[in-house]
């Protein structure tokens, strides 16, 4: 059985590296120290905790259940303990760190405009990278520290993984999009029959078979006329501007970017069940005053009255 008093608890830095990085060399690196000297502070690990903690995953390492399980009660105690001894947090005013964020073009197209206006303000040298986003790649690419956050809405299809951690960022609309001057633009009322018979478009991410809005359609027995897949909303609308095609696309009132002016919205006959954009992180990434400073202002970026934003 593990105990405090034959605990090494400066092993727990190695631990915490590991978690953060995914890659034995680059905790070395972080740590100041040798990477034999990581590996065998790993080994000194694995035989007080009887687990092997961390294993090979293609060039680095990933955490087994047992440092997950761990790793929960430790990071916030090595939290409390960082801010008891230091006497300063994230120096954001002179950092020139880097935050990578995998989001869709339609999310940022929200997200990157308001960040980089306030870190104009509070971090004018920090730099801001935007990179793809996928229901396929959505977990891995937090688990493979090939980005910071994730932001974006995470359906049910895929059971999240247990490291992933999140907060509610801000619920869209879902609005039936045409060109202004679309024949369906000129009833009072979309009924669903003209609405699935019409000639439809719609964003498809890579990694899912079908848009979401096809799969409840789906589930109620019911099909549209798809037409037109494409993997950028960017697209979508472009499309929608220059034929009959129609869309059903997110509206997040007070949010969207200037790209939608022209465009006709009118209600969904059949309304999917509502859906949120969530901010997430890696839970290797809790001890990180770094990481915590940037999610905080993430978060106070889309908290704010008027808008669809959960508790």
């Amino acid at each position: 059985m593990t105990s405090y008093r034959s605990t090494d608890l400066n092993l727990l830095k190695v631990f915490e590296a590991l978690m953060a990085e995914g890659n034995v060399t680059r905790a070395a690196r972080k740590l100041s120290l040798t990477q034999p000297t990581v590996s065998n502070a790993l080994r000194r690990l694995r035989a007080t905790y009887d687990d092997p903690l961390f294993v090979r995953s293609g060039a680095g390492v990933k955490p087994t259940r047992r440092a997950i399980d761990l790793w929960g009660p430790l990071a916030q105690s090595l939290q409390t303990i960082r801010g008891t001894l230091e006497e300063g947090r994230f120096d954001a005013l002179h950092s020139s760190a880097s935050v990578s964020i995998a989001m869709s073009d339609y999310v940022a197209s929200i997200v990157v405009p308001r960040l980089t206006r306030r870190l104009s303000a509070c971090a004018p040298s920090m730099r801001v990278h935007a990179i793809p986003n996928t229901l396929v790649d959505f977990g891995r690419v937090l688990a493979d520290n090939h980005a910071d956050f994730t932001i974006g809405a995470y359906t049910d299809e895929v059971q999240r993984p247990a490291f992933l951690k999140s907060r509610a960022l801000w619920s869209p609309d879902f609005v039936c999009v045409m060109r202004a001057s679309h024949p369906l633009g000129a009833l009072k009322k979309l009924s669903l029959k003209k609405f699935l018979s019409a000639c439809h478009i719609d964003v498809s991410l890579v990694g899912k078979t079908l848009p979401s809005y096809d799969l409840f359609l789906r589930s109620r027995g019911l099909q549209r006329n798809l037409v037109v897949t494409v993997n950028h909303y960017a697209a979508a609308y472009d499309a929608i501007r220059q034929s009959d095609l129609i869309a059903v696309l997110p509206w997040s009132k007070g949010l969207d970017a200037p790209r939608t002016a022209g465009l006709l919205r009118v209600p969904v006959p059949l309304q999917a069940p509502p859906r949120v954009v969530e901010l997430f992180w890696h839970q290797r990434h809790e001890t990180s005053a770094f990481h915590e400073w940037m999610k905080t202002l993430l978060l106070d970026l889309f908290h704010f009255p008027g808008s669809k934003h959960p508790p």
